[in-house]
């Protein structure tokens, strides 16, 4: 072996034996793909979880029915644990699902040693857990009063075993569902991280520690779990036969990207090692040292790090880089509390200074300098590529600090001695925002501290974790909160829901209870997409804006980036991840690894 010569070129001979060493290992090593999530999880119970780094790991580890086909422009569901799409009856009121069999939850002590298939009643009892309100459910406002006969599930007469017309195991792999009306986005919510299905003895053994105990039947299986700081899925051996096979919708770009797909076996990696970076300038500098395989929305704060002109910068190109740009389905808005008594309410003077508020908003400058121009000004809830979305609207009233300013005098805030305004009798006036710690959020911060100062408003912020602030606003505890909604499901519906106001505590952060909102939101949500709908999606829009419960922001367009060795990736714009379809060179990572190093 050449390992062995002792010679005058042993030194060389030896860099290439290490070369081949460690070539050799990479080959042999599990296949392992490397993330990282930007908040912490917060547990594994699918009806309970709502943040989005929660999401991404559970839509991995539990199967809903449904999922979305991963390269079909416009988007289209298919069969995820099914034999076929549903069987659609009674005008879009009855809905009859043919299960697959061979699917299997994951071993777990509860079920006692016996390889446990997973059934329709199995999704009859986790549709249920939506219904449960010891769980207060954030989803639940998807399937209440719409599921015939689930009345029976509310209050304390709750109860598993009881029996919902509309909500039927017909037999082990028949699942029926009837609605009280037709709901256009009904399979939509079938396919999403909340209707995964749990199996009920599972639950039962854990109790209320059920979401430290993750047991579902998806592509990975959770191996290892340090909690907000590193969390290891493992491929699922006992995971179902899922060959990839393209449907005729592939847009043209992606047709390589199918054919190199086409066939496999999924998922295609052995290991997916989660890490929690929270740090923003530590995920930049991990993903440029290799550490991750991608890296998404490079943070605002950061765009200078790898782009220059709007291009990736020739020395990360020169490494294999690839930049992409995606049009996230995602609105950012700052909400305000329509409950707070300095900021809400309806009468014309709060009106006057949440519109002042939003005037005084430049987004022009929020777009060039904390963006880098990577975002498109917000004229309503909708972003593009969603349905309902019109692209000739247009907000009525933009950018206007001395309108802002007029309109403040006009209602009695005027300026108090030291140059800021004060309330209608002369009190102080202080705005108080809840903000998130990070350079993004200082700089946004101080965005909106020179916007409002530009008006006369005095504003303080209140520092907290994101997933702190979250709780703090369901329970109507935070004034204002800059945030932004990213798509569950590819609808209008889905960003209008969000001022609806029976949704007050849960997505409706802003607590906005306008009948005549409401009203309309009732007549759309019962509606596809149609001239009729965006009627009333303008009217809804147009209210909105009169009585300012949110400052529209921006639709970011996401720069992402991967590394050369990463392998079909293509972000989706509904699915949270593309773990499974994902596949990495073992090799090619060590090499330009080790050549980093």
């Amino acid at each position: 072996m050449l390992c062995n010569v002792k010679t005058a070129v042993a030194a060389t001979l030896l860099l290439f034996c290490v070369g081949a060493i460690h070539a050799a290992d990479a080959a042999h090593a599990p296949k392992t793909l490397s993330v990282l999530l930007t908040t912490a999880e917060t547990g594994f119970d699918p009806v309970v979880a709502s943040d989005l780094a929660t999401l991404n790991l559970l839509e991995n580890v539990f199967d809903p029915l449904l999922r979305y086909d991963y390269l079909a422009r416009p988007l289209i569901l298919r069969e995820n644990t099914l034999r076929a799409m549903p069987r659609v009856e009674d005008g879009g009121r009855s809905y009859t699902f043919q299960l697959r069999p061979g699917t299997y939850f994951t071993p777990d002590p509860a079920f006692k040693g016996v390889r446990r298939e997973v059934t329709a009643q199995d999704y009859v009892y986790s549709l249920k857990r939506l219904y449960d309100p010891s769980l207060k459910s954030p989803w639940l406002f998807l399937f209440e009063d719409k599921i015939v006969g689930d009345a029976a599930l509310k209050g304390a007469g709750f109860s598993y075993d009881g029996a919902v017309a509309g909500l039927q195991a017909l037999d082990r792999y028949t699942l029926r569902i009837r609605l009280t009306a037709p709901d256009p986005n009904f399979l939509f919510y079938l396919a999403m991280p909340a209707t995964g299905v749990l199996a009920r003895e599972v639950v039962e053994a854990y109790g209320g520690q059920i979401g430290n105990h993750p047991v579902g039947s998806g592509p990975f299986m959770v191996g290892e779990w340090k909690r907000s700081s590193k969390i290891v899925l493992l491929a699922n051996p006992d995971f179902r036969a899922t060959v990839f096979h393209a449907g005729p919708k592939v847009a043209p770009r992606d047709r390589a990207l199918a054919a190199a797909l086409e066939g496999r076996r999924l998922p295609l990696v052995d290991r997916v090692e989660v890490h929690i970076v929270e740090e923003e300038q530590a995920r930049m500098l991990g993903f440029l040292k290799g550490e991750f395989d991608y890296l998404e929305q490079v943070p605002e704060s950061l765009m200078d790090m790898a782009l220059a002109g709007g291009a990736l910068k020739p020395a990360l190109a020169a490494k294999g880089i690839v930049l992409s740009r995606f049009p996230v389905l995602q609105t950012y808005y700052m909400w305000m509390n329509m409950d707070d008594p300095l900021i809400g309410g309806y009468s014309k003077e709060k009106v006057a200074l949440r519109r002042a508020i939003a005037l005084g908003y430049n987004g022009a400058e929020d777009i060039a300098l904390l963006k880098k121009g990577l975002a498109l000004p917000a004229q309503s809830p909708l972003p593009p590529n969603v349905l309902g979305y019109d692209p000739a609207y247009r907000a009525p009233a933009g950018y206007d600090p001395a309108l802002a300013r007029a309109l403040l005098e006009r209602f009695g805030y005027h300026l108090g001695p030291d140059g800021f305004r004060t309330l209608p009798g002369g009190k102080p006036l202080t705005l108080e925002m809840a903000s998130e710690p990070g350079t993004s959020g200082r700089l946004r911060d101080e965005l909106w501290r020179r916007n409002l100062t530009a008006i006369g408003l005095r504003v303080a912020f209140k520092s907290d974790k994101k997933g702190e602030i979250i709780k703090a606003s369901r329970l109507g505890k935070v004034q204002m909160y800059e945030t932004n909604w990213i798509a569950d499901f590819p609808d209008g519906d889905n960003f209008f829901q969000l001022l609806y106001g029976p949704n007050s505590g849960r997505a409706n952060y802003a607590r906005f209870k306008l009948p005549a909102y409401d009203k309309l939101y009732e007549e759309a949500r019962l509606l596809p997409d149609s001239p009729r709908r965006r009627v009333l999606y303008h009217d809804m829009s147009q209210l909105i804006q009169a009585y300012a419960p949110w400052v529209l922001l921006t639709h970011p367009i996401s720069a992402d980036l991967h590394q050369p060795w990463l392998k079909n990736y293509q972000r989706h714009p509904v699915e949270f991840t593309a773990w499974r379809y994902l596949d990495v060179d073992m090799a090619q990572r060590a090499a330009a690894t080790r050549t980093a190093r």
